[in-house]
């Protein structure tokens, strides 16, 4: 999948599930861009801006694909290194309803 499209699976999931209110989530994905969901204003928003967060998620695209998909657990890949946390990391821990 290409930024664009996970952008727009992950505007339809926060759609759908919400986002986390008054956050902002980053996920840094490196030289392939980022995704911010921005739970602070009403509705919810997805972009590829790349601002402030109070949580960012660095991790390649393809294990966040893999992720997204169930192919791989967050937790497993926070474990082993394949996905770091920068901020809060209470906010990192309720990604899991949008991620599945």
């Amino acid at each position: 999948m290409t930024l664009d499209e996970i952008t727009t699976e992950m505007a339809a999931r926060v759609a759908e599930k919400g986002a986390i209110d008054g956050r902002v989530v980053k996920f840094d994905f490196g030289d392939d861009g980022q995704l911010t969901i921005d739970g602070s204003v009403d509705p919810a928003s997805v972009s590829n801006e790349n601002g402030e967060a109070d949580c960012t998620v660095v991790v390649d695209l393809d294990v966040f694909q893999a992720i997204a998909s169930g192919e791989e657990n967050a937790q497993m890949a926070f474990m082993s290194g394949k996905l770091k946390v920068q901020g809060d990391m209470g906010v990192a821990m309720k990604l899991g309803p949008l991620l599945s």
